[in-house]
């Protein structure tokens, strides 16, 4: 077969198969319904349509559904072509690099405070913080210099923040944000033609912008120095080039909702088969975008025939994370691999001693306890709580404090003491400064394990844990099968815990809306929360792992200062590598999944406490350990205060305040070391 014959089938099967599928899918997703249409009902309708109910019922709500379908997919696919050539980076998208996570919170705030901005279904609003949001990443994680792993991570971080604000605002106001839960989850779900109407023109209007500019991205990909030589401004292409990518991601997320890693899979697809330059890559990627989130939609309804309305963009989010796992793992060693990662690891600038360290540490530690059972919906009581324990008896006041602001502030303390001491470990174990239980996916298989346990299986609430370990263990076996594939490359497991993580986040998501959980309380739960524990999460879920688990690991601890040294090293001092890296990061995920079983899906302790101990003690793991458990107890205990009294009697989740404390310092850590 010659190269020409080659090329031209090749097209065919990528433009004209593409279209092909795209007709099939959408031929499909109009079939799908609660009321079942017959096929010759359907093709009458659209070509030759009459005033009949099903008729009405194909053209007014079943075919916007699928244009919205095929013009939101087309247009993040094309947004993704755009920001990959112009960041030089192969994993950016709208959702890697956290666009998506901005536009959402900007339209959730406006929604809240300012309603009138919300003209336009809010795209002015989401598109303002779209173009926000990526000059956060791209600034902060070094600009045009930055490398496509520290990009990424940059975007992760982000992502929780604004996560985290987002839920925030859901919480506290409810009944202004009602109806943002699914939506904010990405769906097509459309009433009518509006939508289409309001965002075709808006579509229309970027691709053509994104066509005029294909050729100079061309150019780009060559290198901004040959592309200065050929005559090309390339910061005037740049900046066009990005208002027109967030323009597409704004008018989707405005319509329905953000939807993710569309413009991850599409644009590879393409890539994959062969195409590079831009004006076929952005008509095959539109395309195969459309294709991409038709199926998912389509799938959706497969998975949930009661037709209940999964969110579509846990769907993408399912077929999208296994694929920028495979995307990770197809990187080139030498172009990826190598990047050292501890750049954004705490170094040592203080080294005190351990002597004055534990006790600083135990001393905030009782004091952060003092103020915790001293605090309540009037803010801090000092007399009453002294009153209460030695002065006149005051048998409410006092069994407030026993009964419920003591156990409570205690699971708070030992729940930061484990998610600290797993962080640890797993920074240690895979020798990535970025790991921690909830950023590689562990805490999200624990959480999916404890969702499945408790509203699927149906079983009593003592089963949770079982649960949440089991879901942990599996999450753990397939990094750790990715770990060893890896080599146990830094930056590569950091990208492959976004996907696992992304791909955990989706399932619990889907579970959420299937078990019909109160938004409020669902949002509650996946931020993590202290809320109402007590004495039996105490005993049944944290006493067992401390008194089991972490003198395991005191005992092996000197196991991850020789892990330090190099593997070579390490099995020249005698180590077994492989089983030791296993049997600690075991230990580390059972730690994990009974933080989880306690206090839900809590992020952020495990980084930010192995972090504040480096610059405190330096880097030996022996010393590390007591003072990142101290380090992370103390986090949690005044997150838990914090979430108790700044807006009381409301209360905020403690996993949103460690996420909104923690991320800003990681983003000024990046900052710093770019």
């Amino acid at each position: 077969m010659t190269s020409s014959l080659r090329k031209v089938i090749v097209a065919v099967l990528t433009f004209g198969g593409g279209t092909a599928l795209l007709l099939i899918l959408t031929f499909i997703h109009i079939n799908q319904g609660s009321v079942s249409i017959s096929v010759g009902t359907i093709i009458d309708a659209i070509f030759a349509p009459e005033d009949k109910l099903e008729h009405h019922t194909v053209r007014v709500l079943r075919m916007p559904r699928a244009v919205m379908g095929i013009l939101a997919g087309g247009a993040l696919a094309v947004a993704g072509v755009v920001l990959q050539t112009v960041t030089k980076n192969p994993l950016s998208s709208a959702s890697t690099l956290g666009i998506h996570s901005g536009t959402y919170f900007a339209v959730v705030f406006s929604t809240v405070f300012f309603p009138a901005a919300l003209i336009g279904n809010g795209i002015i609003v989401a598109f303002i913080g779209g173009i926000i949001t990526f000059l956060i990443v791209f600034t902060l994680s070094g600009g045009s210099s930055a490398s496509p792993v520290r990009m990424v991570l940059a975007g992760m971080i982000v992502t929780f923040l604004f996560s985290s604000l987002t839920s925030v605002l859901q919480i506290f106001y409810e009944n202004e944000t009602a109806g943002l839960f699914l939506w904010g989850s990405g769906t097509l779900v459309q009433n009518d033609w509006s939508g289409v109407q309001f965002s075709l023109p808006i579509v229309a209007l970027g691709l053509l912008v994104i066509a005029f500019m294909a050729f100079k991205m061309d150019t780009l990909t060559l290198g901004d120095e040959v592309a200065t030589a050929l005559g090309q401004n390339v910061a005037v292409v740049k900046f066009v080039s990005i208002i027109a990518a967030v323009l597409l991601t704004s008018v989707t997320v405005s319509v329905v909702g953000p939807i993710g890693f569309v413009g991850l899979v599409a644009p590879h697809i393409i890539k994959l088969i062969g195409y590079r330059k831009h004006w076929p890559l952005i008509i095959a990627s539109f395309i195969w975008g459309g294709n991409v989130l038709l199926f998912a939609d389509v799938l959706a309804r497969i998975i949930d025939p009661s037709f209940s309305e999964l969110p579509v963009g846990a769907i993408t989010a399912l077929i999208g994370a296994p694929w920028l796992i495979y995307l990770v793992l197809r990187m080139k060693q030498n172009k990826y691999g190598d990047e050292n990662t501890s750049v954004i690891a705490g170094k040592t600038s203080v080294n005190w001693p351990m002597i004055k360290v534990i006790p600083v540490l135990l001393g905030t530690i009782l004091v952060t306890l003092f103020v915790s059972l001293a605090s309540g919906n009037y803010g801090f009581e000092p007399v009453l709580f002294w009153n209460a324990f030695f002065g006149d008896t005051d048998e409410f006041m006092l069994g407030l404090i026993t009964d419920l602001r003591l156990p409570r502030a205690l699971v708070a303390l030992i729940s930061g003491m484990v998610l600290a001491v797993s962080g640890l470990v797993f920074q240690g174990v895979l020798r990535n400064p970025l790991a921690d239980p909830s950023v590689i996916g562990i805490t999200s298989g624990a959480g999916v394990g404890a969702l499945l346990t408790m509203y699927v299986f149906g079983v009593a609430a003592v089963w949770i844990p079982v649960g949440a370990i089991i879901g942990a263990c599996l999450f753990f076996i397939f990094v750790m099968l990715m770990a060893i594939r890896a080599k146990f490359q830094p930056t590569i497991l950091a990208l492959l815990g976004i996907g696992v993580s992304a791909f955990g986040q989706a399932i619990i998501q889907i579970l959420v809306v299937q078990a019909d959980m109160n938004v409020a309380s669902a949002l509650t739960w996946l931020s993590g929360t202290t809320y109402a524990k007590g004495w039996s999460e105490l005993v049944n879920y944290l006493i067992g792992p401390v008194v089991i688990l972490l003198p395991l690991l005191i005992l092996r601890i000197r196991d991850l200062d020789i892990l330090a040294l190099g593997d070579d090293t390490a099995q020249g001092l005698g180590l077994k590598v492989m089983s030791v890296r296993f049997q600690l990061a075991l230990l580390a995920t059972l730690l994990a999944a009974f933080s989880v079983a306690a206090v839900g899906t809590i992020g952020f302790v495990g980084l930010i406490a192995p972090h504040l101990s480096r610059l405190l003690v330096g880097p030996s793991n022996q010393k590390l350990l007591p003072v990142t458990m101290l380090t992370g107890g103390t986090l949690l205990v005044v997150a838990d205060v914090l979430s108790r009294t700044l807006l009381a009697p409301n209360e905020i989740p403690s996993g949103i305040l460690v996420a909104i404390i923690g991320a800003p310092y990681f983003l000024w850590l990046m900052r710093k070391r770019a």
